[in-house]
């Protein structure tokens, strides 16, 4: 065998032999190629979870109802006592600052340890304007009405539903007049009533006098008898009297 042949038949022998290595060889790339295409084009949901929506809870002032929003649905409503409008609720977007439970109420020296009798009820969500916050009481007929100091009050049974589906940083909204938002969460509703005219005294019979020298209780208790029931206090002057209730 000649030089020249041998050496063509090494170099048919080595390309043989190397045809199947470079098959692998493209073969792992292309594979290698298509994981990283799928990685870096695969849904987000298989590379990362999605941050979670965070709820937000919505009160209508006027409606006198709490929503909790989830993914811009509503979860739950509410009905619920706001403030009055000697201490009206504040209107503005908040957040929950702290959750408490079974808090112990203390104002002005007056402390009241968890139980029935506290005024706050068995959960408190302060918000991040200080002094106001959702808590339950311990008047429930006043739920559905404009009747706190100015915090949001919840029935027992609503408010411990609700405490643990919220955390602290979840959105407050606190919605003074109905609007577009709340007639969608809470439906229509109708006008609220004008408020009642306080009452006048047209005609008056003066109340008996006694004379100048009697004592202030001695007038006091003439002029109470000559109207049982009306006032708390009495004086000789009619436009000094304080009425007690409605007349």
């Amino acid at each position: 065998m000649t030089a020249r042949r041998f050496n063509l038949m090494a170099a048919l022998v080595a390309a043989v032999l190397a045809a199947p290595l470079a098959a692998q060889s493209a073969s792992q790339i292309a594979n290698q190629g298509a994981n990283q295409n799928a990685t870096a084009n695969g849904p987000a949901a298989a590379r990362e979870p999605a941050a979670a929506t965070k709820p937000v809870i919505v009160v209508s002032l006027e409606d006198h109802k709490l929503a909790l929003v989830e993914d811009g649905k509503v979860k739950k409503i509410y009905s619920v006592a706001v403030g009055k409008p000697s201490t009206p609720s504040p209107v503005g977007t908040f957040t929950i600052a702290r959750r408490v439970m079974n808090p112990t109420y203390s104002h002005d020296g007056r402390v009241v340890p968890p139980g029935p009798n506290n005024p706050v009820g068995t959960r408190w969500m302060g918000l991040s304007i200080p002094g106001y916050g959702i808590h339950g009481t311990n008047v429930p007929s006043s739920i559905g009405k404009a009747a706190s100091h100015g915090c949001i009050r919840m029935a027992k049974k609503d408010l411990e539903e609700l405490y643990p589906m919220v955390q602290v940083g979840d959105t407050v909204e606190l919605i003074g007049q109905r609007n577009e938002e709340t007639a969608q969460l809470f439906g229509d509703a109708p006008m609220p009533l004008p408020a009642a005219q306080p009452a006048t005294l047209t005609a008056v019979a003066p109340a008996p006098q006694l004379p100048i020298s009697a004592s202030p209780a001695a007038q006091q208790a003439t002029n109470s008898a000559a109207l049982p029931g009306v006032f708390t206090t009495a004086t000789a002057n009619l436009s000094s009297l304080t009425v007690a209730g409605s007349l």
